[in-house]
């Protein structure tokens, strides 16, 4: 069940893109995600998210996110009226409560609750989106160049959670085929048997620890210069996809200056849509960051395209 939190390679165009490129993009989104408290828009970038994920094929991934995301945004939907009442439209009032007084439950309050759990949700599906499509060892590549030892360091301890996981089902699956019921007898019993497979696990970190020091011994690791096995290529879809981004980001800022993606929930709720600009800088947006998705389907679908990028 771990093994849908990490990488997987399933060779859809995100995964393809120069890690600069995606690292850029996923940038980009984040900060949309913060930017801005407009309804509209976080619905808009969770929206786009989603089919991100669809897109990079991770609504497995994206589920386990949604798990927890979902029980704590509906934990911000129902604690930010309870603490908060500077809202004009009360919906219910309570009774006098010992130490707490009346109190109030404000449309305000729910309103902007709501808002605030859709942008916990963009965030959550950004960073699923990240883990679907951004390769660990691609991503710290980038950073050896500058401090390779410490990209090392890094690069092992996010290693020892997916390799923690899969030796331990393997040890399951050994000691289950040799007829141990892990389910069977008391609680005593149970965890006698799950601790022979911590003692596996102990066991097979420490092997694969002596074979990583064998491995970095044998390639002369610190000794000199250190030398790059596989460069990444700066292609088109890198481009377009960099610019799309950027695109996104410069239109964003645009609607932050005007005040489009800004929303006035205190005191009273504001206008949904104030002017008409509004919705068309929010295509913008929405557009931009849906363009490396079409190119995605066109990658998928259609051979010659992807032969052009």
């Amino acid at each position: 069940m771990l093994e849908h939190l990490f990488y997987e390679d399933k060779g859809v165009l995100l995964q393809n893109l120069h890690s600069t490129a995606i690292l850029g993009y996923l940038a980009v989104f984040f900060t949309l995600a913060l930017l801005f408290s407009h309804p509209l828009y976080l619905a808009g970038i969770f929206l786009v998210g989603a089919l991100a994920v669809v897109t990079a094929e991770a609504l497995e991934k994206w589920e386990a996110y949604l798990k927890a995301g979902l029980w704590m945004a509906l934990l911000v939907m129902l604690i930010n009226p309870l603490v908060f009442h500077a809202g004009k439209t009360v919906i219910w009032r309570s009774p006098a409560l010992p130490l707490l007084g009346n109190v109030s439950i404000c449309l305000e309050a729910i309103c902007y609750g709501a808002a605030m759990g859709i942008r916990l949700l963009a965030v959550l599906t950004i960073f699923c989106l990240a883990s679907a499509v951004v390769h660990p060892d691609k991503f710290l590549s980038l950073f050896s160049r500058f401090a390779y030892k410490s990209a090392l360091v890094v690069s092992l301890a996010t290693r020892m959670l997916p390799a923690a996981a899969r030796e331990l089902a393997n040890a399951r699956e050994m000691l289950q085929l040799r007829g141990v019921d892990f389910a069977a007898g008391n609680l005593k019993e149970r965890l006698k048997k799950y601790s022979r497979l911590l003692d596996i696990l102990l066991l097979a970190s420490l092997e694969g620890a002596l074979q990583t020091a064998e491995a970095m011994q044998a390639r002369a690791f610190g000794s000199g210069p250190r030398s790059c096995y596989r460069r990444e290529l700066w292609r088109p879809r890198d481009l377009l996809c960099l610019t799309a981004g950027c695109l996104a980001l410069v239109f964003s800022c645009y609607a932050r200056v005007k005040g489009y993606g800004d929303y006035n929930y205190y005191l009273q709720l504001g206008v949904l849509v104030p002017n008409p600009a509004s919705l068309i800088l929010l295509a913008g947006i929405l557009g931009s960051l849906a363009l490396p998705l079409v190119l995605s389907w066109g990658w998928k679908h259609w051979p010659y395209l992807r032969l052009k990028i």
